[in-house]
């Protein structure tokens, strides 16, 4: 629907003025504004003509539609990180928790999936990160800072370094610490939710 206004008005007029009294008739939120203004000087002495061209649209047809904990559907995932480089695992297991590669994706709210990552022991790392990259921790006591290379952790705790790589790519809040409860490491082959019938995802497919 296209309506067209139209005021004589003096030189000195602004367009505030003009939309403030046609609205007197038109409510604003009942219009979609697309405005063509055309200022010209018809044969009236000492005035001008301000013609706005209204057009009307229909809001609900693009309104966003977000995810909540009661619309949101989380499904269990399986992942092998056998011969994977590190970051670019965890870079792509951030993205399935957060759940960005999902076309309802809100922000704020945990709408992403279950991760299970298998074989943690066989991850690797690119040039010589194995023995150059450090992970540091402090015990609270004076004197406390403790360091690890990324090779000690590897044979203490393989877990424990795809754990933290992953952790880092999320966000550092309340819904980070909820959306890092879904994910599951095992250092093996074998896993724990056999119950619940995981998805098999190859990372070298994922985009």
């Amino acid at each position: 629907m296209e309506t067209i206004g139209f005021k004589l008005t003096n030189g000195n007029s602004s367009s505030e003025n003009f939309l403030s009294n046609f609205f007197l008739f038109f409510p604003k939120n009942s219009f979609g504004i697309q405005t063509n203004i055309l200022t010209f000087a018809p044969p009236f002495i000492g005035k001008s003509c301000l013609i706005y061209k209204l057009i009307s649209v229909d809001t609900l047809s693009y309104k966003t539609v977000s995810a909540n904990k009661n619309t949101v559907e989380k499904q269990w995932v399986l992942v092998d990180a056998e011969g994977e480089t590190l970051g670019r695992l965890a870079s792509k297991v951030a993205i399935i928790l957060r759940g960005k590669n999902k076309p309802n994706y809100t922000p704020h709210v945990d709408c992403g999936d279950n991760v299970i990552v298998v074989n943690a022991e066989k991850v690797q790392l690119t040039g010589t990160k194995m023995q150059n990259k450090t992970y540091i921790r402090h015990t609270g006591y004076p004197g406390g800072q403790r360091s690890l290379t990324a090779t000690e952790l590897m044979e203490k705790n393989p877990i424990g370094l795809v754990e933290k790589a992953v952790k880092g790519m999320l966000p550092k809040n309340k819904l980070g610490s909820a959306i890092y409860r879904n994910l599951i490491v095992y250092a093996g082959a074998e896993h724990g939710q056999e119950a619940q019938k995981p998805t098999v995802i190859n990372l070298k497919d994922f985009r």
